[in-house]
Parts: structure tokens; sequence; C-alpha cells
């Protein structure tokens, strides 16, 4: 039976897989095992052993420790309420598209993409000085 801990350990799994672009093939490959399984890990369904979380830490270039990022010493979320949110929001395919897409832009392209998606942004304030 699986707990909070081995779901926050499937998303930061799942958000570094996709911030390197992987697919869960890919993964399981470097790994050796199926991506089904990778599936079971990512969603919580399964938990991760020790030794195949250290294979997938090496396969995605991060220590170990990053999958425990974020979690309190009681094996509970230290992220403030609200900001769960953001966290789902960067997991997700399509913002990490965007992100790649906006830092392969120049500077100035960059800036004018900003200050487009700010202006379309209805709660945003301006200077009607």
């Amino acid at each position: 039976m699986t707990n909070a801990i081995d779901h926050h350990v499937g998303k930061r799994i799942r958000r570094r897989r996709r911030l390197l672009g992987l697919t869960q093939q890919q993964l399981a490959v470097s790994v050796g095992i199926r991506f089904q399984q990778v599936q079971k890990y990512e969603s919580g369904a399964n938990r991760v052993s020790a030794s195949r979380l250290f294979e997938i830490a090496e396969a995605l270039d991060v220590p170990v420790q990053y999958f425990y990022e974020g979690l309190s010493g009681r094996g509970e979320s230290a992220v403030p309420e609200g900001e769960h949110i953001a966290a789902d929001i960067l997991s997700q395919k399509e913002t990490l598209d965007l992100i790649r897409a906006y830092y392969k832009l120049n500077e100035r392209p960059r800036r004018r993409l900003l200050e487009l998606a700010r202006s379309l942004d209805p709660d945003s304030k301006t200077d009607a000085a």
C-alpha cells in the first residue's frame, strides 16, 4: 500500500522526466524496466525501492534527495496550500514545451512575448495615469 510520500516521489519523477523531455519509455529503457512500471511509480500506485530510486536518479541526473524535496519531517508536503497549483502547472507537458520554446527565442522577442502575455491578463494592473 502506498502513501503520500510515494505520491510525492512519483510526482517528482514525472516532473524531472518531463523537464528533460524524456518519455516514460525512454526512462524505462535507461533503468531496465517496462514503461508501465514508470507509470505506476509516477502515479504513486507502486512504491519505488531504494535501489530503483537510485537508478532513476542517475538516469534523470539528479541526487536521490531531489525526490524528497518539499516534504516536511512527517512526510507531508511542506509546500503552502496555494502553491500546489503552481507545482502542478510546472509538471504539465504544455507548460514545459512553452518554457523550452520561450528560451529558444532571443532576448528581444522574449521580452515582447512576456509583455504580450501580461497585457492579456485581465487581472493585471495597467498604468492609466
